[in-house]
């Protein structure tokens, strides 16, 4: 039976989910997996998820990027799980929820190979929808702003189709994520299967790798460590951040609405380079030096989300103002790197 979806395309009925999930006599838990849970937002989102005891909570995570340290205080739960899995394989397991983060996401990661990214985001993406397929699954797709590229439009509105160079340094994440959010949408239509979509926008906190190449874990991790802040010039391009609590409360609201996507989850609070390196300076070393170095290829000039869309369909907006969250960022990284205040 055909249905209309919430974006006013025609869409098969979705797959039935468990018969557990319709049983008269057994409250059967929520079974979520969340790939890519071993990392920076992943593991955030499974102790937001694991705060509900109606969960279980499957994660399955090839390490690359992410850390078995950052799910320590759930390992051997009886509500927990942990594979260690590449997404690239198929992956048969019983769920209801499906959270797919599963990507590196800063570009020193994506870079180093770039056909694996490409692989993950089409054919692990292709694996899950599959499986949400099979097991009649919700699936939500972590996506991003990356697929905006280097806008002419700004701020970004979901209905902008992006500026994307499809054969540069950075197109196997850009253009991947654009497939991936393809394949979501074919499975829907073609295949009734549950989707949402969240663009998510540079997100920042504890438990960031400390020298991925991000510029905010880049800019602590070197006031730390008493060396010059390296700003890519010119300075004046623009990034918006988001502190992690707030992603991932967005990221499950959009999950337990009825809105497909693809949604926009970031913070519109818009920050030059030299702004970002400034605040960083004052807060944490205020006799640390700006160093100006040369800029990488493609980086877009302009990076903010036009959120209305969140605000009106899922009523979130960020809480977290970035002078509140880079000092919650900063304690993390003294305790990681051993540097203590004096």
């Amino acid at each position: 039976m055909a249905t209309k979806s919430s974006n006013g395309t025609t869409m098969k009925s979705p797959p039935m989910p468990s018969p557990l999930r319709n049983s008269k006599f057994l409250q059967s838990s929520m079974r979520i997996l969340v790939t890519g849970g071993a990392g920076f937002i992943g593991s955030h989102l499974v102790d937001r998820l694991m705060q509900n005891e109606k969960n279980e909570v499957i994660v399955a995570d090839n390490y690359f990027t992410g850390s078995k340290d950052n799910l320590k205080k759930w390992i051997g739960h009886r509500r927990f799980e942990l594979i260690r899995h590449d997404v690239t394989e198929p992956l048969m397991v019983e769920v209801d929820r499906i959270y797919h983060l599963a990507c590196p996401a800063s570009p020193i990661f994506y870079k180093y190979n770039p056909v694996k990214t490409i692989k993950t985001n089409v054919i692990g993406t292709l694996n899950m929808l599959g499986l949400a397929k099979r097991v009649g699954a919700r699936i939500l797709l972590t996506s991003t702003s990356e697929v905006y590229g280097d806008p002419l439009v700004h701020p970004q509105p979901e209905t902008y189709w992006g500026n994307v160079n499809p054969i540069g340094v950075r197109s196997c994440y850009d253009e991947g994520k654009r497939v991936a959010e393809t394949l979501m949408f074919d499975y829907h239509r073609q295949h009734g299967i549950e989707i949402r979509i969240a663009r998510i926008f540079n997100t920042y906190g504890p438990r960031m790798n400390i020298d991925d190449g991000r510029v905010v874990s880049n800019f602590i991790a070197q006031a730390l460590r008493g060396e010059a802040l390296t700003v890519q010039k010119p300075g004046t391009q623009t990034r918006s951040f988001c502190y992690v609590s707030d992603m991932v409360d967005g990221l499950m609201r959009l999950m337990e609405g009825d809105q497909t996507g693809p949604i926009n989850i970031g913070n519109p609070g818009e920050f030059t380079m030299v702004e970002l390196a400034e605040t960083v300076k004052e807060l944490i070393k205020p006799d640390v030096e700006i160093k100006m170095v040369e800029n990488t290829p493609d980086d877009p000039r302009q990076r903010k989300p036009d959120i209305s869309k969140a605000k009106e369909v899922l009523g979130w907006e960020p809480k977290v103002k970035l002078r509140e969250g880079l000092p919650l960022m900063e304690e993390d990284f003294r305790l990681r790197l051993g540097v203590f205040k004096k």
